[in-house]
């Protein structure tokens, strides 16, 4: 009796370790659901940047925010270029427009002028960009999807530069304040 009770506890024992282990079709599909994600995400991200930085082209008082922001226009246009060509030929879908938490600073933008508008931008850039600049360090470290990881990897000095520039200018600012979202 004693044998047959611990021959069904360690059966029992070896099921449930089995079932609470993931097999391996899951974990891949678990990773390559994140490199979606952050395929998703960094296309949000990057179409916030272009419009926004259309909206401080024209906004800006401050001239080191307006060339500032024509540099991210740029290179963020740039850069969705060669991710929406990417995610193609990988077959992986992008985000068309950007995420709530843009569109409204965008809004809150809109409704501001001069140094105001110079201070939210730049804080909503600097946050920004320590945001998708971690997003890219993970996907170039964990990333399944050798292209994507790849081009995450070659984008990173860029963002890492942009988040610099982004950091010194808004400490610069006539008057600033902590201004964040």
């Amino acid at each position: 009796m004693t044998r047959a009770l611990f021959a069904i506890l360690f059966g029992a024992l070896c099921a449930s370790l089995s079932l609470a282990r993931p097999d391996d079709d899951t974990t891949t599909k678990s990773k390559a659901d994140t490199d979606q994600h952050f395929a998703k995400k960094a296309a949000a991200g990057g179409l916030a940047e272009v419009n926004m930085g259309n909206l401080a082209v024209k906004q800006a008082s401050d001239p080191a925010v307006r060339k500032f922001a024509a540099q991210m226009v740029k290179d963020h246009t740039r850069a969705n270029k060669e991710l929406i060509a990417l995610a193609n030929r990988r077959k992986l879908s992008v985000a068309t427009t950007m995420d709530a938490e843009h569109r409204t600073m965008l809004t809150k933008l809109g409704k501001l002028s001069g140094a105001e508008f110079d201070r939210v931008y730049m804080a909503g850039q600097v946050k920004d960009h320590e945001e998708t600049v971690a997003l890219f360090e993970k996907e170039a470290k964990n990333g399944t999807d050798e292209a994507l990881r790849s081009w995450a990897k070659k984008t990173l000095p860029d963002l890492r530069m942009h988040l610099k520039m982004a950091r010194s200018i808004h400490k610069n600012l006539k008057g600033d304040k902590d201004s964040s979202r």
